[in-house]
């Protein structure tokens, strides 16, 4: 069974840890590099996670920094961690190395809100439904069938992961009234697709709101995914046509914020949006 967490993002925790304490004392990358014996370049991909640094070159970094032992512990372990492979790596051939990034990001996340003005949010996917969508990428692009087996594999991986193991995420999701009745799949896909989402709203951790066909979204942009951290910097994933890019910067990170709080003003509240989905499944009984 998948687990959370991510090794990725505990290198790029470790690597953060250890520049804070060379900056904490006052230490620059070429006098940490010349104590040691390294190029100056070495102490930047260690701490810009390029690399995965080695026990050895921990142990090193901890006695230059004076770190006591519980530190030194902490450090040791964060960087076994990042040595670990997450369950995704697996489908490393069938998915763009973006989407691997998502997901290894949205395992350490706390919350996760994502802005859908096309399909049904991704977490919140059935299978059937999933496999018409990636079908049709399928067809388009012209990829092999283990494409598509892979795709379907992960998605599903990823709601059991995230939404329905201990520890879930937090998810929040505003998605656009005509997504309901984008078909993907028959009417029977559709309909359960549309009681799935009756289902999952039920999830204490699971907050989903409809905005209507009649209003005017405030903000013009495609997809993205917000994703929070207790102990990280929060980050965006834009998803494009095909693959994605994550934005980091804090300025263009805060924007994005601000655009999701006002497409949750703008949207319907959770028991109207509930009722909308209702009304639509009877569209998919014909």
């Amino acid at each position: 069974m998948p687990e959370r967490g991510s090794p990725a993002l505990r290198r790029r925790r470790l690597g953060m840890e250890l520049r804070r304490l060379r900056e904490a004392l006052d230490l620059t990358g070429d006098e940490v590099s010349d104590r040691l014996g390294w190029s100056t370049a070495k102490i930047s991909r260690i701490e810009n996670a390029k690399n995965l640094v080695s026990q050895a070159d921990v142990e090193a970094l901890a006695e230059v920094y004076g770190v006591d032992d519980v530190l030194r512990g902490k450090l040791l372990g964060l960087r076994r961690d990042a040595a670990q492979k997450g369950w995704w790596e697996r489908y490393r051939n069938s998915i763009p190395d973006d989407y691997i990034t998502l997901i290894g990001m949205e395992a350490e996340a706390t919350a996760f809100r994502n802005w859908e003005p096309q399909i049904i949010p991704g977490l919140l996917q059935t299978e059937d439904y999933a496999l018409g969508i990636f079908s049709a990428s399928q067809r388009a692009y012209q990829l092999p069938p283990s494409w598509l087996q892979d795709r379907s594999a992960v998605r599903m991986a990823r709601q059991r992961t995230l939404l329905y193991e201990s520890d879930p995420l937090t998810h929040i999701s505003v998605f656009h009234e005509s997504v309901l009745k984008n078909q993907y799949g028959d009417a029977r896909v559709m309909r359960d697709q549309l009681v799935h989402l009756i289902e999952v709203s039920e999830l204490e951790h699971v907050e989903m709101r409809v905005l209507p066909q009649e209003v005017p979204p405030p903000v013009s942009t495609g997809a993205f995914v917000h994703l929070t951290f207790d102990d990280f910097p929060d980050a965006v994933y834009l998803e494009f046509f095909h693959g994605g890019q994550f934005v980091e910067d804090a300025e263009s990170v805060y924007a994005y914020e601000r655009a999701f709080d006002h497409l949750m003003e703008r949207a319907l509240g959770e028991a109207a949006s509930q009722e909308l989905i209702k009304k639509t499944i009877e569209y998919w009984n014909r």
